[in-house]
């Protein structure tokens, strides 16, 4: 199931998602409170806007903006809306996303094309490890997408490895969708009861929310832990709210794959600038055949690096590598640059740590400080000296690390109203 514009040449695919984006801002400047001001006051002649170069004539929307001005992007009567979700707040306060029907039946697309990439059929079952409610998109997203295919759906929600376990042995699902950290609970608990990882039918776990590759699409320690004692393929996946698509990978693990009938993609430098071949940039998207919200030119917040050459799967639309980091969370510490992924990948890599929480704050000098704490049931100085070897051994600085018990630091993860764990804190103004 490979939409034949994501089959087409590069020329093809430019001149398809030009005609989107003329009809995307017709929309906005008819249906927009938000855009139609934002055209007024930046000058935006709509018309002049006919290639994808052209879109960098408009100023980039940003978290900041659908902050303040939330109900003005609403493009819809409010008797059109049939779902509401928020964001997570990574980067800040939550933003309220409405959602007209046409715009749910565009999800379910978007996640039913996405499961295909990663080989999922109508014969395949689905067990779903993540919540529906709290207003939360992804989960609504991987069940319409489901149901779209013709594949079968166990809403199981998130957390329990006695009930997921049991969910597994009697319906037997092929793909597990989760947190991949959660299934080392998994494995824990399987192990614990005597329960055959190889036997139990699973094929494969998209991953959600962690990463599980390195930048060059190896798998990360987490991802080797995972398949050192289940030996089940391992996708990725990468999406938000905010643009309602998901790049997932499919069967050759090289990125995530672009859905150029879904969404406009720019990789900007600081200037808002298209970064050169190969560079690292934030990611920029401009949401197509969105009614209810559509956005324009909007910052996700994440740097990744693109990758434009055809895939050996049929597709030759543009994949994203793993996020390097998200450009608010990026920490200068003591001259060096750092993103928190590469410090998961650190702390994942030692057993005999139970849990962690990092904390980003301020010093005295303005600068940055990173904590590190730690639940385990080894408090030794000697864990804590080969912790500090191995950060300075991977990334040139060590930062401060200190034992906590593991009630403290899950009271961290997971604070109130939480969809989901939180590893990191950033306590910086």
């Amino acid at each position: 199931m490979i939409p034949e514009i994501e089959k087409a040449s590069a020329a093809e695919i430019k001149a398809f998602q030009e005609e989107k984006l003329k009809e995307t801002l017709q929309y906005l400047d008819e249906n927009s409170p938000f855009y139609k001001r934002f055209f007024k006051e930046n000058n935006i002649q709509i018309s002049e806007i006919k290639t994808l170069e052209d879109i960098q004539k408009i100023p980039v929307t940003t978290k900041d903006h659908l902050q303040r001005f939330n109900d003005d992007f609403i493009c819809v009567p409010k008797t059109e809306i049939i779902d509401y979700v928020t964001t997570s707040g990574t980067l800040g306060d939550p933003v309220t996303f409405a959602l007209t029907d046409a715009d749910l039946e565009r999800l379910a697309y978007n996640e039913a094309i996405s499961f295909a990439c990663c080989g999922v059929g109508k014969e395949d079952t689905l067990q779903l490890m993540t919540t529906m409610d709290r207003r939360f998109m992804a989960g609504l997203a991987y069940f319409l997408g489901a149901r779209k295919l013709g594949s079968g759906i166990i809403r199981v929600g998130s957390g329990i490895p006695e009930l997921q376990w049991d969910s597994i042995l009697k319906f037997k699902p092929t793909y597990l969708i989760t947190v991949p950290s959660f299934l080392l609970k998994l494995i824990e608990y399987a192990q614990q009861h005597e329960i055959d990882l190889q036997a139990t039918g699973v094929k494969a776990a998209i991953c959600i929310g962690e990463p599980i590759r390195e930048q060059d699409f190896s798998l990360n320690i987490l991802a080797k832990k995972i398949k050192k004692d289940w030996d089940i393929e391992l996708f990725s996946t990468y999406a938000s709210t905010e643009m309602s698509t998901a790049f997932n990978e499919c069967e050759k693990h090289n990125g995530g794959h672009h859905h150029p009938e879904l969404i406009i993609a720019e990789i900007l430098d600081e200037n808002n600038l298209p970064v050169s071949e190969g560079e690292v940039g934030e990611l920029t998207i401009t949401t197509l055949g969105v009614q209810a919200m559509p956005l324009l030119r909007f910052k996700t917040g994440d740097m990744v690096q693109g990758y434009n050459e055809p895939c050996e799967c049929g597709r030759k639309t543009m994949r994203l590598g793993p996020v390097v980091g998200r450009k608010k969370q990026m920490i200068k510490y003591k001259g060096t640059t750092l993103y928190p992924p590469a410090m998961y990948n650190i702390l994942n890599d030692f057993s005999g740590i139970e849990s962690y929480v990092i904390e980003i704050f301020h010093n005295e000098l303005g600068t940055d400080e990173i904590l590190i704490k730690i639940a385990s049931e080894n408090t030794s100085e000697e864990l804590l000296l080969e912790i500090k070897d191995h950060f300075r051994a991977k990334l040139r600085v060590a930062p401060k690390v200190e034992f906590a018990t593991s009630e403290e630091v899950e009271a961290l993860r997971f604070p109130p109203l939480s969809r989901k764990p939180v590893d990191l804190i950033d306590r910086r103004l």
